[in-house]
This record gives C-alpha cells, sequence and structure tokens, in this order.
C-alpha cells in the first residue's frame, strides 16, 4: 500500500490519508485508543476524566509494546481525514499474511467510508501479493464483527474473547 501523499477519495466526499505515525502524534494515539474504550469506561464512575485518560494511556503503551515485540517491523500510521488526524492504522507483514494489527477512529470520522476505503486497500494489496488479510475482533464488539463480515472476513477461530477473522482473495468476496 502506497503511504505518504497517496490521498483515498470517499465515496460520500472528502479524502483519506496516511503517514507515518511520530512521536509527536503520541497523544492523539492515545485520544484514538481512549476513544475505543469510551463505552466501557463510561461505566467507571468512581474514576474521573483524568484517571481514565491514565488508564488509557497505560493501555496504549502496554498494547503498542505488545504489538513492537511480537511484530518488529510493523508500520504504525497516522490516519488523516481531510488532512486532520482522524485516528490509526496498525500493519504488519509476513511471509503468508497480512496482520492488520489496529484500527481505531474517532467517532467524528466513523461512518464516512474511512474504514472501508483503508480496508479496500490492504484486501487489494492481500490479492496482489497472494495473502491472507487477517485480523482479530473482541468478541462483544458487534458492530466491528459486522463490518469486517460484510466486507469478506471470516472468523476461523475464538481465543481468549476475541474473534480471529481472516479475508482471503476468491474465497466469497
Amino acid at each position: 500500500m502506497e503511504r505518504v501523499g497517496e490521498e483515498i477519495k470517499l465515496e460520500g466526499g472528502g479524502t483519506v490519508a496516511l503517514r507515518r505515525a511520530t512521536p509527536e502524534d503520541h497523544e492523539d494515539l492515545v485520544r484514538a485508543y481512549a476513544s475505543t474504550r469510551a463505552g466501557e469506561l463510561a461505566q467507571v464512575t468512581w474514576w474521573d476524566d483524568a484517571q481514565k485518560l491514565d488508564f488509557c494511556r497505560m493501555q496504549y503503551e502496554s498494547q503498542k509494546g505488545e504489538y513492537e515485540k511480537r511484530f518488529p517491523d510493523a508500520e504504525y500510521d497516522v490516519i488523516l481525514l481531510d488532512g486532520r488526524f482522524a485516528g490509526r492504522l496498525w500493519v504488519a507483514r509476513v511471509e503468508r499474511e497480512i496482520r492488520l494489527l489496529d484500527i481505531a477512529l474517532l467517532p467524528e470520522a466513523q461512518n464516512r467510508g474511512v474504514g472501508t476505503a483503508l480496508l479496500t486497500r490492504l484486501m487489494d494489496e492481500a490479492r496482489a501479493s497472494g495473502k491472507r488479510l487477517r485480523h482479530m475482533v473482541f468478541i462483544l464488539n458487534k458492530d466491528a464483527l459486522r463490518f469486517y463480515e460484510r466486507l469478506g472476513f471470516r472468523v476461523f477461530e475464538d481465543v481468549g474473547g476475541y474473534q480471529h477473522m481472516e479475508w482471503r482473495a476468491g474465497g466469497d468476496e
């Protein structure tokens, strides 16, 4: 997937692009992660917003550290919607697969075709390279499960509360 400078035009208007994440993006990346946890953290009424953000920083660092250890050559990109920070896309490419480690969009960037456009590009790359495209989704994230199924991903195993999903070219696209 070409990254720097390539813009994808969205059907509903606007453009999406990727660029390599830098240390200056840290707080935006934490904010994107925190947005994925907002629903469950809303139930934690004994923490104030600062405590919730501290928790999200700690969880973000732990998640990123684990991915860096397991996939040292992964790409960590910032998603730009109309030139503004909209989320993150983390992808690892290994011998037989492309692994979508994480995609997180800020709420205001959701339901605008951004995720579909980025996943379509990864699917095109998987098709061209002959690799499978894999991702895992938290079992209670029903919206995400439906999204990936709509794109042709299929569950191939359930491990530790996560649905491991795969997309292959030529297989029920």
